[in-house]
């Protein structure tokens, strides 16, 4: 089979399109950052851009349920803070996995260091939900309840 120049210049400029593109695309997401823990406020709980437990939003709560819902993210916020800059610690502390040589025990107790910081940050947050939910109202824990996506009953679908 002989490819003629025609066809071959045809390709040649069709790859190069599909590389454009895809540089392209990759440029406009922006940059990806280097992981590791969220900036303060930003870990599902906190005082973000909207402030709060974003979930709340829409729920027409109350100036006085405003306020409490405020002081227990502030407790939560307060209480945790010590948490939240160990983690951010033990991330900045982690090494190169592609410069450095693999050291299964460090890379273990830096694993367990985290998910013990982990537990105690989702426990500090159920407490805090389950203190803000002793402040809504049944129509508001039924709008949330609305809101909550349902997950599909039986098993994950396989690969």
């Amino acid at each position: 089979m002989r490819l003629s120049w025609r066809s071959f210049s045809t390709a040649l400029i069709s790859i190069a399109a599909l590389i454009v593109l895809t540089a392209m695309v990759v440029v406009s997401q922006g940059p990806q950052g280097q992981g590791g823990p969220p900036p303060d406020g930003e870990f599902g709980f906190g005082h973000g851009p909207r402030g709060g437990f974003p979930f709340l939003h829409g729920l027409n709560l109350t100036d006085d349920q405003k306020t409490q819902i405020s002081k227990i993210t502030e407790s939560l916020e307060t209480s945790t803070k010590d948490l939240r800059d160990q983690m951010r610690a033990l991330h900045q502390n982690e090494s190169n996995p592609f410069t450095t040589p693999f050291d299964e025990a460090t890379v273990r107790a830096a694993a367990e260091a985290r998910a013990k910081i982990d537990v105690e940050l989702q426990v500090a947050h159920a407490k805090a939900m389950a203190q803000i939910g002793t402040i809504l109202t049944t129509e508001q824990k039924a709008q949330l309840a609305a809101r909550r996506p349902r997950r599909p009953e039986g098993p994950p679908p396989s690969m």
